[in-house]
């Protein structure tokens, strides 16, 4: 088959598929798909993002993917497609729809050693199967590998309509188990653990547990972090290890929090977890039902009130307000500038949570009276590179966008504003939090009893600023030092850099009084 004439053929099956963006690194190799996709374009099939950084423009088009849009990222061969590895990997862990596109040198180039030939069939393994665009059940990656010449007879291609779709059949949902193991044994307590969850699924999951009153350890990506009222756990995590429950129901994607950790380790704990994935977060048995959350728990019905015999919800207010406490004694540690920055950022319409320090910090600390229904992050395999990258592409149609990062995160992906004047909207906010380094490793125990040089492999610390980086994409910047200087935070019309630098001495103080908490 003519090289355009396969080309068309892969976009054309991609778009049967439901995928109308593509996110093209563009290469002599992928030209004739280059050329097929402008076409497409012009006649209004599917829209076009461009980048020149391979693993930034994965990570974009997993934000599509987030943000409910298949989309597919289209690269060149060789070394270009391994880039696609890690967003791909991440896609998996969180059943995003993303296509991988890769132009191949023709199949006699296999294992010669060529320039930019490499072993493409099969590189992303369990994570993006390669096969026939038109097998892709379109739950989760796919690759597509395409062995293409660098010469192809440019035509006008014919479009066809995407065949019709047979209607999809819902398995009925067995969910007697979990609503008798609901019912049984509430002198044991349960406590709920919220994971992410999507926009349509809040409201169902809202109303659920109000009805069963049982404590909850929110996560602010469920969205419901600020709606549970009292019924949300305050230092959680710290709660739950001094007074375990007997049950945990987890509801959504897997917690971030400290404690669902800790179950590895208590087995004596029955665990059930509702959840679109079917990942069950922990090593150790538990039970899972792999469903649809809203369909799942409207299927369960109206639950019975729970009890809380160990009255852990009395607890709470307590630790608030010790918290609130040390807030209010420390304004310039890093958890009191989680707190201000939430207050600012409720104002916008959505935020993205970097992983590490910040999503953790922003459970424990941010502001909890303004409801933040819109917030994501990346933890499908919990790394930190392509975050900026991945909200960026949740947040491409919308205005009012915040995210909270940490200076590594940063580093990790300075190319992503490459694609900030392809957005319709550009009055957008990047929080980083700018500590000189990895400091999430400052709480691990083991860490005070390394070598010095050790610490340092651990921490990675630096003295970088980001001005630069911003005037290098022509974003506003704003460097925090002080609450005074929080004033000057007003999102204009262009991507606006803000880099707080915590007091590293009021937020070891902190920490140290944190911990003495019980």
């Amino acid at each position: 088959m003519e090289n355009f004439t396969k080309a068309t053929s892969l976009i054309q099956g991609a778009i049967h598929q439901g995928v109308a963006e593509f996110v093209v690194c563009a290469g002599a190799r992928n030209a004739a798909l280059v050329e097929a996709l402008a076409q497409a374009e012009e006649k209004g099939l599917v829209k076009i993002w461009r980048h020149f950084e391979e693993r930034s423009a994965a990570f974009f088009a997993l934000g599509r993917c987030i943000a409910g849009h298949p989309c597919a990222v289209v690269t060149t061969s060789g070394t270009a497609v391994a880039e696609l590895l890690p967003a791909i990997i991440e896609a998996y862990y969180q059943k995003r729809p993303l296509l991988a596109i890769t132009a191949d040198r023709p199949d006699g180039f296999s294992g010669t050693g060529a320039p930019q030939a490499i072993e493409q069939e099969g590189i992303f393994g369990i994570y993006a199967p390669t096969g026939c665009v038109m097998d892709w059940s379109c739950d989760a990656p796919w690759h597509c590998n395409i062995s293409l010449d660098e010469k192809f007879t440019i035509q006008p291609i014919t479009w066809t309509d995407a065949p019709t779709a047979a209607a999809e059949t819902k398995n009925r949902l067995d969910v007697a188990a979990l609503a008798r193991w609901l019912r049984d044994e509430h002198e044991l307590g349960t406590v709920v653990l919220l994971g992410g969850l999507e926009p349509d699924e809040q409201e169902t999951v809202w109303n659920f547990l109000q009805d069963l009153g049982a404590p909850v350890l929110a996560d602010a990506t469920s969205g419901l972090r600020e709606a549970l009222g009292g019924l949300q756990l305050p230092d959680g995590d710290r709660l739950l290890r001094q007074s375990p429950p007997g049950k945990v129901l987890r509801i959504g994607d897997v917690p971030t929090g400290r404690f669902w950790r800790d179950l590895e380790n208590s087995p004596q704990i029955e665990v059930w977890s509702i959840t679109r994935t079917g990942f069950p977060g922990l090593a150790r048995p538990s039970d899972v039902l792999h469903a649809p959350i809203a369909r799942a728990v409207k299927a369960l019905g109206q639950p019975e009130p729970m009890e809380d015999p160990s009255e852990i919800l009395e607890k709470t207010a307590r630790r608030a307000a010790l918290r609130d406490d040390l807030l209010e004694a420390f304004p310039e540690s890093e958890a009191a500038w989680v707190r201000a920055i939430s207050l600012y950022a409720s104002t916008g319409k959505s935020m993205f949570l970097g992983n590490s320090m910040p999503i953790r910090e922003w459970n424990l600390f941010a502001q909890d009276m303004r409801p933040v229904t819109k917030v994501r992050a990346n933890r499908g395999a919990n790394g930190i590179d392509g975050q900026l990258s991945t909200w960026l592409g949740w947040t491409a149609d919308e205005d009012g966008a915040w995210t909270l990062v940490g200076d590594l995160t940063t580093l990790y992906d300075l190319a992503a504003p490459f694609i900030l004047d392809q957005l319709v909207r550009q009055d957008r906010v990047i929080v980083v939090i700018n500590n000189g380094g990895g400091k999430i490793f400052d709480r691990l125990p083991q860490l005070g009893e390394m070598q010095e040089k050790a610490r340092q492999l651990m921490t990675n610390p630096h003295t970088t600023e980001l001005a630069g980086w911003a005037q290098m994409w022509n974003m506003s910047y704003l460097a925090v030092r002080s609450l005074d200087d929080l004033d000057n935070l007003t999102p204009g019309d262009n991507c606006t850099v803000c880099e707080i630098f915590p007091d590293a001495s009021q937020t070891t103080e902190f920490w140290n009084r944190w911990d003495r908490i019980s």
